[in-house]
């Protein structure tokens, strides 16, 4: 047995008699991605042109009611193409361009990765920010300001191992607004698995459902599900597009069902018949390259931008140098571990730079969209998993809930997006 594949086994055995959340355990160098977590918020705008193509989508005023419902249901479509060709990425990038998944580094508190998209479509911002540590979590901010269009959230995630395979529950969600349009999106997010451990060939498949609810009401319900042992195609979609909340719990009151493969092809029909490859092509997940993010060169980067920070840890990782990987990662841990020594015995403690805090618990939350949204569609504004209903075993936890605050990033002076 090889070096790597006893190191592999050990692993293997390390996370199947682990209790707690496995994010917090330490991977073995050769599963390793160069890549910081915080860099995948830009997979959320790879593809601008779908981002923003709901803004097109508009009616005159005094149009028949009849001809706004028809445009507000093919914004809502538009709106889960553009999600549904965020996925890929996410989801399948480590396996198709590294052979198997990957872990990304873990992002210190206070890392953050910016760039920019430039295309027919104006420019398009990445702002995305370790808000957290003790839990990890992520914020980002995407704004494209020549269409209004401004996509905000955070995500959490915690995992467990059961049998063969890591489970996975995404906290967090993602806002859209479409100013132009006075239209607001609240987009929840799956759970998973990492199957392929005991081939030492580990891979994601999404499963369980997310949402997307628009304020116009309509809401698309996605179910996921994989390859099974006898049947079926991995990375396998359904998605039902209801007229409201109401209707969502009968699938014959669908307007439209999408199917197919998230990382391939998949069609639309109307009603909620399950579409095939007779009907009109969704999407094609391999037909449209994603936008490369445009990034300062890392020598003008600022310390805590991700690239910089992590650039000999990435070497090590991408040379195979399992020694100088130890060394470099137990570096930039040491410096975070006496960074929070000296907040705590100044009792200054880190302050983010473009987010805030929100707890709409307390008796002065401010007002927000977002939690009319919730109410529409039923699902819990707590810290839950995937977007959970009211209600359900799930619906535990703070109402505290990550927000971008503009004149944060207006005022900011030390990191720039070129």
């Amino acid at each position: 047995m090889s070096a790597q594949s006893s190191s592999w086994t050990s692993f293997v055995k390390s996370i199947a008699s682990y209790n707690g959340d496995l994010s917090s355990l330490t991977a073995p160098p050769f599963i390793l991605s160069p890549v910081s977590q915080v860099e995948y918020s830009q997979y959320w705008a790879e593809h601008p042109q779908l981002l923003v193509a709901p803004t097109k989508l508009t009616t005159d005023d005094g149009a028949p009611r009849a001809e706004v419902d028809a445009m507000a249901l093919k914004r809502m479509i538009a709106v889960t193409k553009w999600f549904i060709s965020t996925l890929r990425s996410q989801y399948c990038s480590r396996n198709e361009s590294m052979g198997s998944e990957k872990k990304p580094l873990n992002p210190f508190l206070g890392e953050v990765f910016v760039g920019h998209w430039q295309d027919d479509v104006g420019e398009t911002t990445l702002l995305s920010e370790q808000v957290s540590h003790h839990p990890p979590m992520t914020a980002y901010a995407i704004n494209n300001d020549a269409t209004d269009t401004h996509l905000q959230g955070y995500n959490q995630i915690k995992a467990t191992f059961s049998a063969t395979s890591i489970n996975v529950k995404q906290f967090g969600h993602a806002l859209l607004r479409y100013g132009s349009l006075n239209e607001d999106y609240l987009i929840t997010l799956p759970p998973l698995h990492i199957e392929g451990l005991l081939v030492a060939s580990p891979f994601v498949e999404l499963e369980g459902k997310s949402y997307i609810q628009c304020s116009n009401g309509m809401i698309a319900v996605i179910e996921y599900s994989g390859r099974g042992y006898v049947t079926g195609k991995k990375n396998t979609f359904k998605a039902r597009i209801y007229p409201d909340v109401l209707s969502s719990n009968k699938k014959e009151k669908a307007l439209v069902t999408i199917g197919g493969q998230w990382s391939g092809k998949s069609y639309i029909a109307k009603g909620h018949s399950s579409p095939s490859s007779k009907d009109e092509l969704f999407y094609d997940a391999n037909e449209i390259s994603p936008e490369k993010l445009a990034v300062k060169p890392i020598e003008k980067q600022h310390p805590l931008e991700s690239r910089k920070a992590w650039q000999k840890v990435a070497e090590a990782v991408k040379k195979g140098d399992f020694d100088l990987i130890h060394e470099e990662k137990s570096k930039i841990e040491n410096e975070q571990r006496e960074l929070r020594k000296e907040e705590a015995a100044s009792g200054k403690p880190w302050q983010q730079r473009w987010f805030s805090l929100v707890d709409y618990d307390a008796a002065d939350a401010p007002e927000d969209r977002f939690l009319t949204l919730c109410n529409f569609a039923n699902l819990s504004a707590k810290n839950c998993p995937s977007g959970s209903l009211k209600g359900s075993k799930h619906d535990s936890g703070e109402a505290k809930h990550w927000r971008f605050v503009p004149s944060k990033w207006k005022e900011e002076k030390e990191i720039t997006l070129v």
